[in-house]
């Protein structure tokens, strides 16, 4: 009678146990497949390097995206996803379960974002568009240009014309300095296969000169047909050791003080960058050159041409001589003589 009880007692405990075992994973099963309550119709979120399942958690739920922890945890480590987690960003998309949530954790199936660098901008407007991109983290506050180029092994003396400009795909939560080593990485990409597509003839010396050129180019024009006559201009004043006479440059060396305007004195007071005042190229690029202006920098239009005015519609006029020059500036920019 004793033992019959005793054997009663055991499976009574046993089906307690089974029954509740059931009810757990019951209840665990309809909490993995169960639609979350999401604050809006698609949530961001980034996860950090080396974030453990418990921090992804906390991440989800600071981000208004409510999992239970612990079962996220468990859920993770159980189906051995815990391992597979990667950095990135990511999105909550209203109807996800916690479990649709882990399987995209560990595919990586990260949401993306683009930014995009102007040819022509400086490296100081490119700097300004990663700090207002809300995606971009920033690691370079308090980082001065000699650190960067230490950090990206550049020999250069700034970081001017570095930066190739481009639009760059990249998953939220990418530093400031990744996006900045892929653009570079990407402009010595560009800037060594068009040195090596050179004019033999082109009088620079190195590709970093080319790229000053190149960066000058992009700066006096948009036109593409314009580009390599200008490029040829430079090319016919650098051989004849004229000074270059741009006006770009001059604005680059003048900084925050241009403020729209460019006068006699500002082409009269010396800067390393004024092209009136100093022979040869600038020190530096004064902007990031597209690869147009680059190939047209290494490959410049052959002819005569020394000078060049705006026709204020974008395009340029060429002259061979000075009094021509001097023709179509009173034409063009102080508007005699026009043609009617």
């Amino acid at each position: 009678m004793k033992k019959r009880s005793a054997s009663t007692f055991f499976l009574a405990f046993l089906l307690v146990v089974v029954l509740a075992a059931a009810a757990a994973c019951g209840s665990a099963w309809y909490w993995m497949h169960h639609t979350l309550r999401l604050p809006a119709e698609r949530v961001d979120f980034v996860v950090d390097p080396g974030s453990s399942p418990r921090t992804v958690a906390r991440i989800l739920n600071g981000a208004g995206v409510p999992v239970w922890e612990d079962g996220f945890v468990w859920m993770a480590r159980l189906t051995e996803r815990d391992k597979l987690i990667k950095a990135g960003g990511y999105q909550a998309i209203q109807g996800d379960t916690p479990w649709r949530l882990l399987e995209r954790l560990a595919r990586g199936d990260m949401t993306m974002r683009q930014i995009t660098f102007v040819e022509g901008w400086t490296y100081k407007q490119i700097r300004q568009a990663l700090r207002e991109n809300p995606d971009v983290k920033q690691t370079l506050g308090g980082v001065d240009d000699a650190e960067i180029l230490r950090r990206l092994g550049s020999d250069a003396a700034s970081m001017e014309g570095l930066i190739f400009p481009d639009t760059y795909v990249f998953s939220p939560g990418s530093t400031d300095f990744d996006l900045l080593r892929r653009a570079y990485q990407e402009g010595q990409r560009i800037l060594a296969r068009t040195w090596a597509e050179r004019d033999p003839g082109v009088p620079l010396a190195t590709p970093y000169e080319a790229l000053i050129l190149a960066s000058i180019i992009e700066k006096e024009t948009g036109d593409t047909s314009d580009r390599t006559r200008i490029g040829g201009v430079f090319a016919n004043r650098l051989r004849e050791g004229m000074p270059l006479q741009t006006d770009p440059t001059v604005i680059y060396g003048m900084g925050d003080s241009y403020q729209g305007r460019i006068r006699r004195r500002d082409l009269q007071t010396d800067t390393p960058w004024n092209t009136y005042t100093r022979p040869g190229l600038p020190p530096t690029p004064i902007s990031s050159p597209g690869r147009a202006a680059l190939l047209a920098a290494v490959r410049p239009a052959h002819h005569n041409f020394l000078y060049f005015v705006s026709r204020g519609n974008g395009t340029s006029e060429f002259s061979a001589t000075l009094s021509d020059h001097n023709r179509n500036v009173s034409r063009y920019i102080l508007g005699k003589d026009r043609a009617p």
